[in-house]
């Protein structure tokens, strides 16, 4: 099939205008005058030259040129190209068989018997999706003789062997096609070929890749194309095979996976030269191409004579048709009708004609760039709406421009008009009248082609290479500019692409079917998306098995939302069709409104079969309805903007300063639109206006305080058409008559703002998890690629050397593939309207969730996507490339809510998914990291009042690591060895509510501080297991090492927690009971012996390490300066304090029963080569104190060994009363009711975590102390 952007205009009229060349086509003589004077030529000549017929043998007829005149010059044609086609099929009889269907006359499809396994049919025979394990299937023709090739389009990406097979080759439940002699396959995800055996072969395929399997039985050669790219021979030497016993086009799929198969039912999308379909073309194809070459060049002398450009006027100075104003109508009535005369009466011609020559002739008239000629596209669509058999063939045309958009690959030479783009155009401008649109409406094809054409071809690997040829990165030798230009054309290729997605949908969203009951504007949207969002869910099992599954509809339908309800999306009425209009931007964006904010609570209970299934905060639909009771009273709830903050910070739409959102100056917008020509339909009253982002009087309205930085970054617009029916302002619907039921409703922005934040949380987030990943990868890639060097730089060794230089090319390799992703996210999901738009999609949900989170039954019903949504919105944009805002203004401009959102809710009792708490209490994390975050929530009242108690009540066996980090963050800058200049986003203020909150709650801290120790003490029993597993073993494995790394990392943290205790909360381990006192210490020996234990320090310190890390980051410091801040901060309170009743530090540690291992590790932290890290700090001072502590104690251990000595020479007469659990202090409490005994501190360690005995694991009710005297 023909490119769809060639020109307009046959090649022999564009050679006259060519002033190069000087001869005319020797094939077309009857384009150039044969007349001397310069004039308009006979009637005969024109049509000559519009039937392409040879010079003066056409007769103008005695009476006026009519229909059957037209018919009768036509049909004289028809029997040229019948010979043509009869010499082709010779071929097909000699070389193609269907099997028990007679000659090759009928469809080519998957034979049913063959079928193994299950597939299910998703449109028409040949769109097939896999819904068994494996199944394979063969079609029903083969080949054994000369050079033969099908097409496959992939709608999924996983697991698919296509190729060709024999009847010898079985088919199981496990083996397919290339599992067997008899059998060649190609599978482009594990990039193999396959006959018995995998080899290495092809690329790496994607969604919308077309793959040609090609055969030449003449050479013994299988190769195959990935959109028209040869990959190679795959398999020479083929087994041959006599007549009518051949190789059978055969597939195998995995589950989920689906393809569409096109064996020459439609015209190929690359064609190979010298390879056929399988399934011989129609007969009468070839004369009904020419028909509609004819209506072309019947067009193109039309033009000739309305154009009033200087380029025609050129042509006229050559030569001059004769006039054609009365013969159009005739000569293209004839031709239509002899069109729809040869068609209608095959339908494998009608399907062939239209996914080919007949698109050819719409994108040809349309042409692929702008301007597009949509004046002569309605001439046509209006003459072709006069036949009864157009109806048929736009059904037909619409589906096939779908399919067509699902694999039309971007081409940098084509952008910005590449892609999916010529065919949107197409159908947009088609879909304008009415009757087509309802046509396409009352199709069953309708939710299949509507999500094709929504539906963008994402390239992998191998395609961004082409799209982004050139690299660069900071420090990288490449010109940074060899990577803007293509990185501003795909921009550009993208922003025309979701244009006409805009258009096709507010088509939709403004249609009217002409149902019974009466449907209002909007409804056939809300279906669809419904219905898609539905489909989608579903597939969440797939998704997460293969991850194949295809989600560009739901960012696309995302996109169209968000450019709704941000950028303005006016709509009027005005009765009848011909002066209804569409003004894009017009008006306040939804979201950008200040003042009064409204929103249904209805949308919240609903219970249809879209929204049942969504999970709620408080729990399933089903469940809450049996619980709480909603108020039906209370339709909708409204607040004003920026309510939940604070008067002198209020920063809102409609103060002096506005959120970031909209402080930007949008008057000159227009500027950056040229002042194109646009097609006024003959209907319309007046010039179509272009699609702006936001009017001027927006920005006025909206304007304030300027950010730095302009957004310049603006979703273009091309020439246009009016859409010509009525519709309702989306905005301004108050005044249709509603009913209760949403679904019989115009569509409400608040309900678009529902769909929008759903599609966000299936389809959007996970490209921006992607788009963060190789973000995050680029980064590290650098860092290990400039490492390398240096060592390169210093090693001096030939093999070492050798290996580093690989390495190298490693890292380069990878470095490169993660720029070209990262290029091609910041093209299609960070341009900068769209994180406008974000980001006041973030300020509307914040205040939307606070104001129902006061509403105890209602708060219930949110959905839980409205949380994840916003919470993952928020965190793209403060990690958007290139940043929306600084981050000193991130929050402060409207979103300092957000703080108090996450603050109330991450222990809510109300939210019952520990999921949804744990996203909350990672925002925090993330947040706290940095200085500019932490000033807000030191300035937050909530998090002031409910954070440190909320922490440590969260510290439990879910959401442990979380509250672990964030509560580093804000104690960290006070311990041992504690660098400066890295804890700047630590928090004094924190620290002392920390404190305050530990002393006046102290059963939860007593509750915390077990927790604590437990956690700590399993982190570094992990970590200790892992470094011995990899010592065995003498390697070190990537994920064993990022698992040691990331426990040693929590393992600080929680020491760098237990020392801020120490030294804010001392009197818990020292006054009262000395259980505490005791675990700390057991604890600190515990991972003072895990250390020391490593036989080798390299080794151990490499394990910590992860890629792009130094050394002097990650090392056994990090763990040893807060064991050393802990003691000196016992010491120090121990010796400040004047309570008798504290207990002994030493003491706690000589009763321990390894003095020895403790004196080793006392020795160790001292010996250790703290000068690196502390540099002349003041903690070097406190390590004296250290060493007096281990004088002491070793004073300490050599009295008590000489008691222990006198104790063993007096007898062993009290060993009965000593407690059998730690064999050191006396058994002096007991259980009640069993009446066991052991030590009280024991006793007490064991109920912090179960109430059970641990003698005979009976129920303890309560605990006696048993006196002394006793």
């Amino acid at each position: 099939m023909s490119a769809p952007g060639r020109s307009g205009f046959s090649p022999g009229l564009a050679v006259l205008l060519s002033s190069d060349e000087a001869k005319v086509s020797p094939q077309k003589p009857h384009l150039v005058s044969y007349h001397d004077e310069i004039g308009h030529q006979d009637i005969e000549r024109t049509i000559e030259h519009i039937f392409d017929l040879p010079h003066k043998s056409v007769v103008r007829p005695p009476n006026l040129i009519d229909v059957g005149f037209v018919r009768s010059v036509l049909r004289k044609q028809a029997g040229k190209f019948d010979l043509g086609c009869d010499k082709d099929r010779h071929k097909y009889d000699d070389g193609v068989l269907t099997v028990d269907k007679g000659a090759a006359q009928t469809k080519v499809v998957l034979d049913d018997s063959s079928i193994c396994g299950k597939f299910k049919r998703i449109w028409g025979p040949l769109l097939v999706e896999s819904s068994a394990p494996f199944s394979s299937a063969r079609a029903n023709a083969c080949v054994w003789n000369g050079k033969w090739m099908y097409e496959v389009t992939l709608e999924s990406s996983g697991v698919q062997q296509l190729g060709w097979a024999t009847l010898l080759c079985p088919f199981t439940d496990q083996k397919g096609v290339g599992d067997a002699d008899d059998s060649y396959a190609f599978d482009g995800r594990r990039v193999t070929k396959w006959n018995n055996e995998p080899k290495p072969y092809g690329q790496l395929w994607a969604v919308g890749d077309v793959i040609g399997c090609c055969i030449s039985l003449d050479a013994g050669e299988i190769s195959f194309y990935r959109n028209g790219n040869f990959l190679g021979v795959a398999f020479d030497g083929i087994c041959k095979v006599g007549p009518r016993k051949g190789y059978y086009p055969a597939i195998s799929l995995s589950e989920g996976e689906r393809c569409h198969l096109n064996f020459g039912s439609h015209p190929f999308r690359y064609p190979v030269d010298g390879f056929d379909p399988i399934e011989a073309p129609p007969r009468s194809w070839m004369f009904v191409a020419y028909l509609l070459r004819c209506l072309f060049r019947l067009l193109e002398v039309q033009n000739l004579e309305k154009s009033e450009s200087a380029y025609f006027e050129k042509l006229r100075r050559v030569k001059k048709f004769a006039p054609l104003r009365e013969l159009f109508r005739p000569i293209s009535e004839g031709i239509c009708a002899e069109f729809f005369s040869v068609i209608e009466g095959s339908q494998r011609c009608h399907e062939y004609i239209t996914w080919g020559p007949f698109i050819t002739l719409l994108t040809d008239i349309l042409r692929a760039r702008e301007p597009h000629d949509f004046l002569c596209l309605d001439q046509v669509l209006e003459l072709l709406l006069q036949f009864p058999g157009c109806n048929s063939l736009l059904q037909e045309l619409i589906v096939a421009l779908s399919c067509m958009c699902k694999a039309a690959p971007l081409v940098l030479t084509k952008c910005p008009f590449s892609g999916s783009y010529p065919f949107l155009a197409l159908v947009c401008h088609i879909l304008r009248h009415k009757d087509v649109m309802h046509l396409w409406w009352n199709s069953e094809g309708f939710a299949f082609s509507f999500e094709g054409f929504l539906t963008m071809k994402i390239p992998n690997k191998q395609d961004l290479q082409y799209l982004v040829p050139s690299v660069w990165w900071p420090g990288s030798s490449e010109d940074e500019v060899s990577m803007t230009l293509p990185m501003t054309t795909l921009s550009d290729a993208i922003k025309k692409i979701e244009e006409k997605h805009l258009e096709l949908c507010s088509l939709v969203i403004c249609f009217v079917p002409p149902a019974s009951p009466h449907q209002l504007p909007g409804s056939v949207f809300r279906s669809f998306v419904q219905s898609l969002i539905l489909k989608a869910r579903g597939g969440d099992h797939r998704i997460a098995v293969n991850g194949t599954f295809n989600d560009t509809v739901l960012v696309s339908l995302y996109t169209v939302i968000l450019h709704l309800l941000s950028e303005g999306f006016s709509m009027y009425f005005s009765g009848p069709a011909s002066s209804s209009r569409v003004n894009y931007g017009n008006g306040v964006g939804f979201l950008h409104k200040g003042g009064k904010r409204r929103f249904p609570t209805q949308l919240l209970f609903r219970n249809d079969a879209y929204y049942s299934v969504i999970p709620r905060i408080g729990g399933s639909l089903n469940h809450l309805l049996t619980l709480h009771q909603v108020d039906t009273k209370e339709d909708e709830v409204q607040w004003d903007e920026g309510c939940m903050n604070d008067e002198e910070i209020q920063i809102t739409h409609t103060t002096v300063q506005k959120p970031c959102c909209c402080s930007i100056t949008d008057v000159t917008v227009g500027l950056r639109f040229k002042e194109n020509y646009k097609y006024i339909p003959s209907t319309s009253k007046g010039p179509y206006k272009p699609m702006h982002e936001r009017s001027s009087h927006v920005a006025a309205e909206c304007n304030g305080r300027s950010l730095s930085d302009e957004i310049e970054d603006k979703p273009s617009t091309s020439a246009q058409s009016e859409i010509e029916y009525g519709y309702q302002a989306l905005h301004n619907l108050e005044s249709i008559p509603m009913t209760n039921q949403f679904s019989s409703e115009a569509l409400k922005e608040e309900e678009l703002l529902d769909f929008m934040l759903l599609l966000y949380h299936l389809g959007v987030s996970p490209n921006f998890r992607q788009a963060f990943y190789f973000m995050s990868q680029q980064s590290q890639s650098i860092s290990l690629l400039e490492e390398t060097d240096r060592q390169i730089r210093e090693k001096t060794c030939m093999e070492q050397l050798r290996r580093l230089k690989e390495a190298w090319n490693t890292y380069h390799e990878d470095l490169v593939d993660c720029v070209r992703h990262c290029v091609w996210y910041r093209a299609t999901i960070f341009s900068s309207w769209k994180q406008r738009g974000m980001y006041a999609t973030c300020m509307w949900v914040v205040e939307l969730l606070l104001v129902l989170s006061d509403s105890f039954s209602t708060f219930n019903y949110i959905p839980e996507f409205y949380v994840k949504s916003l919470v993952d919105c928020f965190h793209a944009l403060r990690r958007s490339d290139p940043p929306f805002v600084s981050p000193a203004v991130f929050l402060k401009h409207g979103l300092a809510s957000f703080v108090t959102l996450v603050v109330r809710h991450f222990d809510d009792p109300r939210i019952v998914s520990a999921d949804l708490k744990d996203l909350l209490l990672q925002s925090i994390s993330v947040l706290v990291q940095y200085k500019e975050f932490m000033f807000v929530f030191e300035n937050n009242q909530e998090a002031i009042n409910r954070m440190p108690r909320s922490l440590l009540s969260a510290f439990d066996n879910r959401s442990w690591i979380p509250v672990t980090n964030i509560l580093f963050q804000l104690c960290k800058g006070v311990g041992f060895a504690s660098s400066k200049n890295a804890e700047s986003s630590s928090s004094a203020t924190f620290q002392v509510l920390l404190r305050e909150t530990c002393i006046h709650e102290q059963e939860l801290f007593l509750s915390f501080l077990n927790r604590l120790f437990n956690t700590l003490s399993w982190t570094m029993t992990e970590f200790s297991m892992s470094i011995r597993e990899m010592q065995d073993k003498h390697q070190v494995a990537d994920l064993q090492q990022r698992k040691c790394s990331v426990i040693f990392d929590i393992s600080c943290s929680l020491a760098r927690i237990l020392e801020f205790c120490t030294r804010e909360i001392p009197h818990a381990f020292f006054m009262g009971p000395d259980m505490n006192l005791r675990r700390l210490t057991e604890l600190i020996v515990f991972i003072l012996n895990h250390i020391m234990s490593a036989a080798d320090a390299e080794f151990f310190d490499m394990t910590l390490r992860r890629p792009g890390q130094h050394q002097e980051k990650t090392n056994r410091t990090m763990i040893l300066a807060p064991l050393v801040g802990i003691i000196l901060n016992l010491m120090e309170h121990s010796s400040t304090s004047g309570h008798k009743e504290l207990n002994d530090v030493v003491a706690v540690f000589t009763s321990m029963d390894c003095p020895a291992t403790i004196h080793f590790g006392l020795q160790y932290l001292l010996s250790y080569n703290w000068s690196n890290v502390l540099r002349g700090d003041a903690s070097l001072a406190k390590l004296v104190q250290l060493e007096e502590f281990s004088h002491y104690f070793r004073r300490m251990t050599a009295s008590v060994d000489g008691d222990e000595e006198q104790s063993f020479i007096t007898g062993r007469e009290d060993e009965e009363d000593t407690c059998c659990i730690c064999y050191n202090c006396d058994s002096d409490t007991t259980f009640e009711p069993c009446h066991h005994r052991s030590c009280y501190g024991c006793i007490s360690r064991q109920l912090l975590n179960s109430q059970r005995c641990f003698f005979c694991n009976a129920v303890v009710t309560s605990v006696t102390r048993i006196a002394a005297d006793s």
